[in-house]
């Protein structure tokens, strides 16, 4: 496995890949790295010739009142992960490589992004668009791997390449959740053991609603309404939102006639957890 910290070595490393024709993957992450991203990363394995990892904190995403200092950093665990998943190429470069003196131009993220973690998380999402898409220009790459568990993001993301013609191929990836349900975080460790069953209240909300919804209730509101019981019941510290919305625009949806997801974000002592939840008529 092969580790570089400069632009230009993993530029040049995936042109020459592409260059004999091989298909690359990105599996861009923040390090910290648990069973859901190395779920990406055998998923870019089984589909394309050469996986490229990147480990990059991107400062850019966090508000001012955010854990960017706290966020973990587990740089040598990370490699081996990685390593044993079998990852061709890991970029880890220091900030001042993808955020040079005098860095100004951001791209502005896309309009699904203005809603839920864009309503309050700040700029959030123009500093991923700006990294990801940095990213995608310096790991030029013909297939990049996100997980579903940002399902806005993914969202976000998937917008900006269709709006501005980047040529890759996005694969959103499912959910990796531990044996009793809770969606796999890097922030989980955070989490003492009794904040650890309290943030069982995400998951459990979304298994109500879609056990509801599959029982052949349709209504948003009411949906919304079981997910706030099962959370409230659960003793989340602060719910931040719990929504039915629309699977692509992410609108509030009255009546589930279309693709929908659930999306949950609460916090449970201090940390913030998101989870989320596909629901499809008909399915």
């Amino acid at each position: 496995m092969k580790i570089v910290k400069l632009v230009t070595e993993a530029q040049r490393w995936t042109l020459d890949q592409r260059a004999v024709g091989n298909r690359v993957g990105l599996v861009p992450t923040m390090g910290a790295l648990h069973a859901g991203h190395i779920s990406l990363a055998q998923r870019s394995r089984t589909t394309c010739d050469r996986t490229a990892a990147t480990i990059f904190v991107n400062p850019t995403q966090f508000a001012p009142s955010e854990d960017l200092d706290k966020y973990p950093r587990t740089l040598d665990a990370d490699l081996e992960k990685l390593e044993a998943a079998g990852v061709d190429l890991v970029f880890t470069p220091e900030p001042s490589e993808i955020y040079p003196a005098g860095f100004s131009t951001y791209v502005s993220p896309p309009a699904v992004g203005g809603t839920l973690e864009g309503a309050s998380r700040p700029d959030h999402f123009r500093g991923v668009t700006t990294v990801v898409m940095k990213l995608f220009n310096i790991v030029p790459a013909t297939h990049a791997f996100f997980g579903q568990k940002d399902y806005q993001q993914a969202a976000v993301i998937s917008a900006m390449c269709r709006d501005l013609n980047v040529p890759i191929q996005l694969e959103i990836c499912p959910i990796v959740r531990e044996p009793d349900g809770l969606a796999m975080s890097s922030r989980n460790r955070y989490l003492s053991d009794d904040q650890r069953q309290r943030a069982l209240g995400l998951s459990r909300a979304l298994q109500a609603a879609e056990q509801q919804f599959h029982s052949g209730t349709t209504d948003g509101p009411q949906l919304e309404q079981t997910m706030l019981r099962a959370l409230t019941e659960a003793k989340v510290n602060t719910l931040e939102y719990a929504v039915i919305a629309d699977a692509i625009t992410l609108q509030p949806l009255p009546t589930i006639d279309r693709p929908a997801v659930a999306l949950i974000a609460a916090r449970v002592g201090v940390t913030r957890l998101i989870d989320n939840m596909l629901l499809t008529p008909g399915n």
